[in-house]
């Protein structure tokens, strides 16, 4: 029985990536500082295909409360 190598290493990669996406380690930790200090409250997404990000985007609740509050 050959092991393929190659196959191994993208298991391994795979599992870590689920890893990192279920303990929310997906945001680095200048992003989550950022996020923190304007107590923002929304949804981030990105999409990825290939491993190369083509869309970001994000639904604040921050900047509603705030406009919000304001008026």
């Amino acid at each position: 029985m050959e092991i393929d190598y190659r196959e191994v290493q993208e298991e391994r990669s795979f599992v870590e990536f689920r890893r990192k996406v279920r303990s929310a380690e997906v945001l680095s930790a200048a992003m989550e500082r950022l996020l923190q200090s304007l107590h923002f409250t929304g949804r981030v997404s990105i999409v990825v295909q290939n491993g190369r990000v083509l869309k970001s985007g994000y639904e604040e609740g921050y900047f509603r409360q705030q406009l919000a509050g304001g008026l």
